[in-house]
């Protein structure tokens, strides 16, 4: 599918745009080098809020894909869990936007930390195929081994200027 003249017409021309939430105070005890700091999730909220979506010049947060709420840490356990909800529930960037997420959390955190992200349930036609990508650690490094993916991937953890 093409637009007029413009290149490939985007599947979601006209998204909702939500509001971002404002920066997490920093407590004293979070400052106190001296007591340890359990990575909550918050924390992990605001490593993948500020992903950039694929498609869009808005922010995976601005397009409410990532929320705080569909966050699961257990430090103890060394456990992430992280639900996305894409725009669109035949959205063809699905992948993309969960293999950034998972790689920004990768980078991110100790490598004592097992990642699991897949998409909210029910929201995409294709949840089931993602979801068994996205779980696949020969997928994921074979993915990050194209460098075309990777590049793509890296635009997204990029910061927008």
């Amino acid at each position: 599918m093409v637009g007029p003249g413009l290149g490939p017409a985007l599947e979601n021309a006209n998204p909702l745009v939500f509001r971002r939430s404002g920066e997490r105070p920093v407590t004293a005890r979070e400052e106190d080098d001296d007591l340890p700091d359990a990575i909550d999730d918050r924390e992990i909220f605001d490593l993948i809020r500020s992903i950039n979506d694929p498609e869009h010049p808005l922010t995976l947060e601005e397009l409410n894909v990532v929320e705080q709420v569909r966050v699961k840490v257990n430090d103890a356990e060394s456990t992430v869990a992280v639900e996305f909800t894409p725009t669109i529930p035949h959205c063809s960037m699905a992948t993309l936007i969960g293999l950034s997420i998972k790689v920004k959390l990768i980078r991110s955190l100790p490598e004592r930390f097992k990642v699991d992200v897949h998409i909210t349930p029910g929201t995409h036609i294709s949840e089931h195929a993602v979801n068994k990508q996205l779980a696949d650690k020969e997928r994921v490094a074979a993915a990050l081994e194209n460098s075309h993916l990777l590049e793509v991937v890296n635009q997204c953890l990029s910061a927008r200027s």
